[in-house]
């Protein structure tokens, strides 16, 4: 239906990949691997899609890096459609919301979200660094929580290799972020100060500076 919709197979792919990854850029090779299309129909669409202002570029490194433009008078409305879906709510949250008429479970989940869930008891979790093209942070993932770390080698693995590129993360227990906050330690002043994508914030933690 979206490919009659919206004109082509590779447009929607887009539009799902730019969606879900509010804050991220992708270079033209890379988004070609990820919607697994041919690079002219990838570069045509790019096209396409900055003509209108769905998206927008900017060269970097001798690299041309696209993401979506969150300043586009529809995107709200298009991330509702081709972003993260939304969490079901279980019977029970359904139930007592319903009772209390509160309004429904909307929470979104970020396509890595499961993943990084397996690695341990995740509380917050962001991207940055080269994923945003904002190196103050000089870390790419930042992952709070208690964390099973052979679980969470074995994910950064998987990781690099579905993005083609080494990943620098950082794990802290969330007593220690908590306590570099308080002392406003200049690594995490530098990761909450850099473009950053929220994956998991489960305790509703400061991730802005």
């Amino acid at each position: 239906m979206f490919e009659q919709l919206f004109g082509s197979k590779t447009r929607v792919k887009l539009l799902e990949l730019f969606y879900s990854n509010p804050n991220r850029s992708f270079y033209v090779r890379e988004i070609t691997r990820k919607v697994n299309e041919q690079i002219n129909s990838v570069r045509r669409e790019l096209a396409n899609l900055l003509g209108i202002g769905i998206i927008s570029s900017e060269s970097n490194n001798n690299r041309l890096y696209y993401e979506v433009n969150q300043n586009y008078e529809h995107y709200k409305a298009l991330s509702m459609v081709f972003g993260p879906k939304p969490k079901k709510a279980t019977k029970a949250g359904a139930d007592k919301q319903s009772s209390d008429k509160a309004e429904p479970d909307v929470s979104i989940e970020h396509p890595l979200a499961r993943d990084i869930k397996g690695v341990g008891k995740v509380e917050l979790a962001l991207l940055t660094g080269q994923f945003t093209r904002d190196d103050r942070s000089g870390v790419d993932l930042l992952i709070v929580g208690d964390i099973n770390q052979s679980k969470l080698v074995k994910f950064i693995s998987q990781l690099e290799k579905e993005e083609n590129k080494e990943v620098r993360y950082t794990a802290l227990p969330v007593n220690n972020y908590k306590y570099r906050l308080q002392i406003n330690d200049r690594f995490i002043g530098n990761v909450l100060a850099a473009k950053k994508q929220v994956i998991i914030n489960n305790q509703a933690l400061p991730t802005e500076s």
